[in-house]
């Protein structure tokens, strides 16, 4: 067992690296979420420990993710979200929905193809399929703002706002459906009604938690009378905690309710707001560094099976990038005054981050056939997507004259 020192030794050589690895990120325009995975696995790859629980590394993941979600929520302001509202719910569901339809299908097909030929690779069922797809189905904007930020230029009128609200907003969905998707297969004879209702019953009680949660959050904190603004954290700490265990013990979602609540607590006045809302800030990219670090070293155990997924998955990003992305935006804002060119950057603009490979993660856990092929591809997937798209990024916006100097 590690000493205190070695141990505080090895936590604040990690810490700083993952910062140092933050801001090269930044200077080369590429999120630092793909630093924070490669530490992981190198930790794990050359003699670090390497992490061969995955229900260790669901649990931290869980973790993470209520933090990171609430931030998201508190971050969103009314003023931005409202005249963009409905496209940005349209695309962050029926958009989530059509490309786990649409990706989950092609998978299907694509791994009981290459399975077909003998390369190595094991067919999935298209439940498997769409179950994949539903835990990639997310975008991730700190993933998509980095590299604007980097490349010195924002987007035109509307984009920027219509883009965080989705990439916010996209992700509690996408976890309904992955949980939806996994209970369904973990079941055994649950029927589609089933699935259904349980998503419905999810999505209703997670919703009304979470605005009940954002409303009491505002009140208690108002009302504490606390000595100190660190108190006010710690406090709010707590409180999201709680939002996240009542929804869940009511058979709701937790991860949407504390979203909710974020969004809830983020427009409304609180003592100590600039403060509460700058440590959950730094609080959530702390949760984003020991989340990637964790699932950098999960991946090495599940090293040996990339080289038969990698044709695989190239073909599967590939095709989320040109064909389900783009189809999924232009099918939900077929109805909204958005011209062809900002809908062309909104589908290049699907970067994958955290939730997907943190959802990646509940199949291992559960301990689902295929969990291990499902989550190289997820990882694959994430790393392609931020390398191709977030590299090109800029110079698409700007080439579609979207671009702005910042």
């Amino acid at each position: 067992m590690p000493s205190v020192e070695l141990a505080s030794l090895i936590g604040a050589c990690l810490l700083l690296i993952s910062v140092f690895s933050s801001k090269l990120a930044s200077k080369v325009g590429i999120p630092s979420l793909l630093f924070f995975l490669l530490i992981g696995w190198l930790i794990g790859e050359f003699g670090g420990p390497e992490l061969r629980s995955p229900e260790i590394a669901k649990f931290i993941g869980d973790f993470a993710l209520i933090f990171i979600l609430f931030t998201g929520g508190l971050d969103s302001h009314w003023s931005n979200i409202r005249p963009v509202l409905w496209q940005g719910l349209c695309l962050s569901t029926f958009g989530v929905f059509i490309t786990m339809l649409l990706l989950g299908s092609f998978a299907w097909f694509i791994l009981g193809s290459f399975s077909t030929f003998s390369l190595g690779v094991h067919g999935i069922s298209l439940q498997q399929g769409l179950l994949l797809a539903a835990i990639v189905s997310s975008t991730d904007a700190a993933a998509v703002f980095s590299v604007l930020r980097s490349s010195h230029i924002a987007l035109k009128g509307k984009l920027q706002p219509l883009l965080e609200l989705e990439s916010s907003s996209n992700d509690p969905m996408a976890v309904l459906l992955t949980v939806s998707l996994l209970n369904y297969a973990t079941g055994g004879e649950a029927s589609l009604l089933q699935g259904g209702s349980f998503l419905a019953i999810q999505l209703t009680i997670g919703v009304a938690v979470g605005y009940g949660a954002g409303h009491f959050m505002v009140w208690l904190l108002n009302r504490l009378g606390l000595s100190s603004a660190g108190l006010y954290a710690i406090a709010s700490i707590a409180l999201v905690l709680l939002t996240y265990a009542v929804a869940t013990f009511m058979q709701g979602n937790g991860f949407l309710a504390v979203y909710v609540a974020g969004i809830v607590a983020g427009n409304r006045k609180v003592i100590h707001q600039h403060y509460i809302n700058a440590f959950h800030d730094s609080f959530a990219w702390l949760m984003q560094i020991i989340m990637f670090l964790t699932l950098g070293m999960l991946s090495v155990p599940y090293r040996a099976e990339l080289p038969a997924l990698a044709s695989v998955a190239v073909a599967i990003s590939l095709f989320l990038m040109f064909v389900a992305r783009p189809a999924s935006v232009f099918i939900s804002l077929f109805w909204a005054k958005v011209s062809f060119k900002e809908k062309l950057l909104v589908s290049w603009v699907g970067l994958r981050g955290s939730v997907p490979i943190v959802l990646a993660t509940f199949p291992l856990a559960a301990g689902t056939d295929e969990a291990g092929e499902i989550f190289v591809l997820i990882s694959f997937i994430v790393v392609m997507s931020v390398l191709i798209q977030g590299f090109s990024l800029a110079a698409f916006a700007r080439w579609l004259g979207l671009a702005e100097k910042r």
